[in-house]
């Protein structure tokens, strides 16, 4: 199996998980970090999915798992501990053309979710085609020794100054070989040193905008 790496907008868009456990947890807080509507179907919930149904972060119906639940569904998640609830819910997706994901099941899956390393705007997503979770666990830890806190301060300058530089107008293979030049230079160095004064030079003299930076 080849997957198509893809990053979906799930805001407002109705997700359901079925399963109330601990693993329904960590697919339920990604979801609504993400802006989805989640929708947690199970006759229990773990003592943190409780608490996010209260923050009203989600919405609960008490019940065993059937089709008409998903209905209208933009996403569905399988994760029970029964093979056959799961094999329920996988065919039952499929049938209606909804995404579904089964936890640690590929085979009963149309999509897959990746290990993620995330430094605020900075989202490095590590897949082994469902073969071994656990490198991919490993290989997101390694992520942070070499992406610290200052990629995130990168990428809020970045922010800044993208938006004025494309509004000049120039060609855009103008505008990619300035970006290319502001991350070819040392400015992370000098982000990670807390050299405030140089990270503006490197902008003003690159871009000849004067940005603003957290300190």
């Amino acid at each position: 199996m080849k997957y198509y790496p893809v990053c979906l907008d799930v805001s407002g868009r109705r997700c359901v998980i079925i399963g109330g456990g601990e693993v329904a947890e960590r697919k339920a807080r990604r979801l609504t970090d993400c802006g989805a509507e989640v929708l947690v179907v199970s006759e229990s919930l773990s003592s943190a999915l409780q608490a996010m149904k209260a923050d009203g972060r989600l919405s609960h119906i008490k019940a065993g798992y059937s089709r008409d639940l998903i209905e209208g569904a933009f996403l569905v998640i399988g994760a029970t501990d029964r093979a056959e609830v799961n094999e329920a819910v996988s065919r039952d997706a499929r049938k209606q053309g909804i995404l579904v994901n089964i936890v640690d099941d590929p085979g009963r899956c149309n999509f897959i979710l990746p290990s993620l390393y995330r430094r605020g705007d900075l989202l490095i997503a590590i897949t082994t085609g469902g073969k071994s979770p656990a490198l991919a666990k490993k290989l997101r830890q390694e992520m942070g020794r070499h992406f610290g806190p200052e990629y995130e301060t990168f990428l809020k300058i970045m922010g800044q100054i993208r938006g004025k530089v494309i509004s000049r107008g120039y060609p855009s293979e103008k505008n990619k070989a300035l970006f290319e030049s502001i991350i070819e230079s040392d400015i992370i160095d000098h982000i990670r040193g807390k050299r405030w004064d140089k990270v503006k030079e490197v902008i003003r003299n690159l871009t000849g905008e004067e940005i603003e930076v957290d300190k």
